[in-house]
């Protein structure tokens, strides 16, 4: 005898939304390697265009891990886009400093990332792309601002084998 599947009672929020970040992921590395960048990569230069920021908070703002921030900032200083200079307000803190061939590609990779958002948001007639981005936002600052907290821990999104 086989168990019966329980009934789904709601759209399964979870997949739509885990696949479409996923694609959204796939599609934005792909269209940032054409300059020589990752997604991370962009994300630290252009937080570190913002404002003087050390790694530890380039990290936090991109949520990054501290091994995956060192590796990033080394990217980037190896393609001579960012270094790391002595904080100019706390002398024992390095910040990451933005060079100007990196503020460039930075100006680019923004362009490349608005692109991506824009034809994904681009595949929605217009009333419909305003009410989900108004609804996405909602969420993001309300009901699925902060994540539960838990002994055995979430799981990110897995990305597909190649």
């Amino acid at each position: 005898m086989t168990a019966m599947a329980p009934t789904r009672t709601e759209t399964d929020l979870s997949f739509l939304l885990d696949h479409t970040s996923h694609v959204l992921r796939t599609q934005m590395t792909a269209a940032l390697a054409e300059i020589g960048l990752t997604p991370r990569m962009h994300c630290v230069l252009v937080h570190a265009l913002e404002e003087e920021r050390t790694q530890i908070q380039l990290a936090e703002l991109g949520d990054m891990d501290k091994t995956t921030m060192v590796v990033t900032v080394d990217a980037l200083e190896k393609a001579g886009y960012a270094e790391r200079r002595p904080s100019s307000t706390d002398r024992r803190a390095r910040i990451v400093a933005v060079t100007e061939a990196g503020a460039a590609v930075a100006q680019r990779s923004q362009e490349i990332v608005d692109g991506v958002h824009r034809a994904s948001l681009g595949a929605l007639p217009d009333d419909e792309r305003e009410v989900l981005v108004r609804a996405l936002n909602r969420l993001a600052g309300g009901h699925l601002a902060t994540p539960a907290e838990t002994s055995q821990g979430a799981r990110r999104a897995r990305e597909r084998a190649r």
